[in-house]
């Protein structure tokens, strides 16, 4: 089997123009100063993240029993109001949802 030299560069080619932008603010972060306000809006980059990614599944969750995604999504965002980690409220939202799939 041999190697075509043009879809190796290709394939490396691609991997580079995914990487760099990714690796180098992750660098360059530490140099970068940044003002309050634009601090205080990039630590709030994660829960926006997940209320992104969360909302949809609330209400998809299951037809039959809407109050399950509901409470899950409370949970989470009531742990997210009181700045926990993003992977603790995630867990919670999760915990609440299988509890009440338990009790159901």
């Amino acid at each position: 089997m041999t190697i075509r030299t043009d879809i190796l560069l290709l394939v490396l080619g691609m991997a580079a123009v995914t990487y760099l932008p990714r690796a180098l603010p992750a660098v360059l972060i530490e140099k970068l100063h940044f003002g309050p306000k634009l601090e205080k809006f990039l630590q709030l980059i994660p829960y926006t993240a997940m209320a992104a990614l969360i909302c949809p599944g609330i209400f998809t969750v299951d037809a039959a029993h809407p109050a399950v995604g509901l409470l899950g999504g409370a949970a989470a965002g009531v742990l997210a109001w009181r700045r926990c980690p993003v992977i603790l409220c995630v867990l919670a939202a999760i915990a609440v949802d299988f509890a009440l799939y338990l009790w159901l």
